[in-house]
């Protein structure tokens, strides 16, 4: 019977998830899938370590209304399968590890009632990422649980980078720029130095880009500054989140439009980004296909901040060596990198058409001042891999 490691990625409208043989210190996918379109059009797909099919099964949105409900179809489906190894333990994506949690951590009760408190800076994230540590708490109290944070990437922030213009009391007391989408930011920077150490080494941006979009401005594949800070709301538009926002906007909407704080959270976390700024969708493929001029003013509004970010950060890094495009966004929509990489024409930048078409690994023209990279993101294998050595390191 051969060890086994399960990993959870679980967020607002999908949850990913990878069994992994373990051998040692090595590991290797056994099972990956996930159960997406969770309320709306809710679909489990998992394909075993050759690509095989191994479910395809769609439920209606009644059957699959949360993400709790997705974790229990998801639990049902794969039990008897993990039943046939050794379950060494689960690891977890959690958000927000807040001002405690700079690595990963074995959970256990005081751990989970810290994490807990901060689903109030994270809500469309946090609770839905504790809510599978819940269940498997109760039924297996004996498992080892990891959580891997998004934000302990970021961590190691020069203090200039982590402060907002307040009082340091504030600071001091938790509130301050954290970042996110920390996993994919060390998983991405580990590939580029796999693909080329000279660039991993340089000044790098990576940019984030999905559903949910961030950019990280690293140095010799440390994380300098990042986009989002106290929440996952800052930064760049994303599919349904507004991004940077003057804050007296949220004092108009409260003191003279009579907004509630819950009636605003939503209208920014739920019907602001592309969906707010198009009034058609959030999905960047179909804003891509479509000829409403809102649809157009969405996608340029988009590409527009994310080239601005990366301007940004090339102020703060002194220089750009590299850029690297990942997540669904980033990884496989040829349009939005090229639009991005012309407004960055000024810094130099030229991408190889036919590279970019192809989505290929390296996709800069001869005479570009950066190199420009496409790597996928594998969060589930980051988590693997810090759960692993916590579990080792413990045993």
């Amino acid at each position: 019977m051969s060890d086994v490691l399960f990993v959870v990625n679980a967020g607002s409208s999908s949850i990913k998830f990878k069994l992994y043989r373990v051998d040692g210190e090595d590991f290797a996918p056994l099972i990956g899938g996930a159960l997406d379109g969770i309320g709306t059009r809710p679909r489990l797909i998992a394909r075993d370590g050759d690509g095989a099919s191994l479910v395809d099964q769609s439920f209606s949105a009644q059957e699959i209304a949360s993400p709790h409900e997705a974790q229990h179809a998801i639990g049902d489906w794969i039990t008897p399968l993990i039943d046939d190894h050794h379950l060494i333990g689960v690891g977890h994506r959690v958000v927000h590890g807040g001002p405690d949690y700079s690595h990963p951590v074995l959970i256990d009760d005081a751990v989970f009632t810290r994490l807990e408190s901060f689903i109030p800076l994270a809500p469309l994230h946090q609770l839905t990422n504790l809510d599978p540590i819940r269940v498997i708490r109760q039924r297996r109290p004996d498992l080892p649980q990891v959580a891997c944070f998004d934000t302990a990437f970021h961590r190691d922030h020069p203090e200039i980078a982590d402060r907002f213009a307040l009082p340091r009391a504030l600071y001091e007391d938790g509130v301050r720029r954290y970042g996110f989408h920390g996993l994919s930011y060390e998983y991405v920077a580990g590939r580029l130095r796999e693909l080329d150490l000279e660039a991993a080494a340089g000044s790098v941006v990576i940019a984030h880009l999905g559903s949910g979009a961030s950019a990280c401005a690293l140095q010799d594949g440390h994380s300098q500054d990042s986009t989002m800070s106290f929440t996952a709301l800052d930064g760049l538009p994303m599919g349904t989140r507004c991004g940077a926002l003057d804050p007296g906007v949220v004092l108009h909407l409260i003191e003279q439009k009579g907004m509630s704080p819950a009636e605003v959270g939503h209208l920014l976390y739920h019907d602001s980004g592309l969906k707010g700024l198009s009034g058609i969708s959030s999905d960047m493929r179909e804003l891509l296909a479509s000829e409403a001029p809102e649809a157009a003013l969405a996608v340029d509004y988009f590409c527009l901040k994310v080239a601005q970010a990366i301007a940004q950060f090339t102020v703060t890094l002194g220089r750009l060596d590299a850029l690297v495009f990942t997540a669904g966004i980033g990884e496989r929509s040829a349009p939005i990198r090229a639009r991005i990489a012309a407004r960055l024409a000024i810094l130099g930048m030229k991408l190889d058409a036919r590279a970019n078409e192809a989505n290929d690994s390296r996709i800069d023209a001869e005479g570009s001042r950066q190199r420009v990279f496409v790597i996928p993101t594998d969060e589930e294998a980051m988590i693997a891999r810090h759960t692993l050595r916590l579990l080792k390191g413990r045993a």
